[in-house]
Order: structure tokens, then C-alpha cells, then sequence
């Protein structure tokens, strides 16, 4: 008797099966990895957005407390700056300007809180370039 082979029987079949289930375990576990990924970025965003609410909070404080501070404290000020000699045009330009900058500083703070940079999901990206690399790696190793 020969040893041929069984003609229901393929010799490959084996190495079709096994290769068939890794390309599955791979795509398994590339769909895992993107949807864990989305959901760091999505949790990343959240996180961000909840921090730019708190700078726009900031903002608002900064200009009702500038608005009221102007109303009360520039005539007190022109007034105390007056009683100094000062004439009362000079002493209210002073005072305003004085406001000013301290509205312009509380206002500037805000607005870094709320660059683009600081809300963009940076640990995410990082996640996505490093996955891809290790990816790009692993075909290469092949």
C-alpha cells in the first residue's frame, strides 16, 4: 500500500486553518486596541473639555469682578488720587488704565487655560503613534 494521501483530504488545510484563526486573533485584537484607544481619547477630551469649562468660569469671574471693581473702586480711586493733587481727568485716566491692565491680566490667564494645544487628547496620539509603530514593527518582523 502507499502512503497517498486521502483525496478528501488536503495537505494544507492545517496551515490554512491556523493562519485564517491568527488573521482573526489579529483583526480581534486590532479592533480591541481602536476601540480602547477611542475611548482614552474620548475620556482624554472629556477631561480637557471639563478643564476649559473651568477657564471659561475663570473668564466670567474675571470680567463681572472687573465691571464691579470699576464701578466702586474708580471713584474712590479718582477721588483719593484728586485729594493728592492730581487733576480729576488725569486721576480717572490713571485709575483706569490701572484696571485695565489688571482686567487684561486675569483675562490673559484665561485664555492660555483655553488654547487649542491644551485640549487636544496629546496622551492619545501618543498611544496611536507608539501602537503603530509596535504594529509596523511586528510586520516587519515577519
Amino acid at each position: 500500500m502507499t502512503d497517498a494521501p486521502h483525496p478528501d483530504r488536503r495537505p494544507d488545510a492545517p496551515a490554512e486553518s491556523s493562519t485564517s484563526s491568527l488573521i482573526g486573533d489579529v483583526l480581534a485584537r486590532l479592533s480591541s486596541l481602536i476601540r480602547s484607544e477611542f475611548d482614552l481619547a474620548r475620556s482624554e477630551v472629556d477631561r480637557n473639555l471639563r478643564r476649559a469649562q473651568s477657564a471659561i468660569g475663570m473668564i466670567v469671574v474675571a470680567v463681572a469682578l472687573a465691571l464691579t471693581a470699576l464701578n466702586v473702586l474708580a471713584a474712590a480711586l479718582v477721588a483719593a488720587i484728586e485729594e493728592l493733587g492730581v487733576d480729576a481727568g488725569w486721576a480717572a485716566v490713571i485709575v483706569a488704565v490701572v484696571m485695565a491692565l489688571v482686567a487684561w491680566l486675569a483675562m490673559s490667564r484665561g485664555l492660555s487655560a483655553l488654547s487649542l494645544s491644551s485640549l487636544a487628547p496629546s496622551r492619545t496620539a501618543e498611544n496611536v503613534k507608539r501602537d503603530a509603530q509596535a504594529v509596523a514593527g511586528a510586520s516587519h518582523d515577519r
